[in-house]
């Protein structure tokens, strides 16, 4: 299963872990991912995203349809 974002796109980075001697090995920020299922009325039915915390945040504010319609016409989706 991979850490992506369903409709942002999110997807791990590579970045290091620093001791306190400054020896720098590699390590990965994840994003914030939850699994959750919205409700589209337009539709009558239900789908199941994966996605990032901030995009839960941009659906509560605009509503599904017009997040989703946003990112398909910004080519996300």
């Amino acid at each position: 299963m991979s850490r992506v974002c369903d409709l942002t796109g999110k997807m791990p980075i590579k970045g290091h872990h620093v001791s306190n001697s400054n020896v720098k090995t590699n390590r990965k920020f994840y994003p914030n991912l939850q699994v959750k299922k919205f409700y589209i009325p337009e539709e009558d039915r239900w789908i199941t995203l994966k996605v990032s915390t901030s995009a839960i945040k941009t659906i509560t504010k605009n509503g599904i349809t017009a997040v989703i319609n946003k990112f398909l016409k910004k080519g996300y989706i």
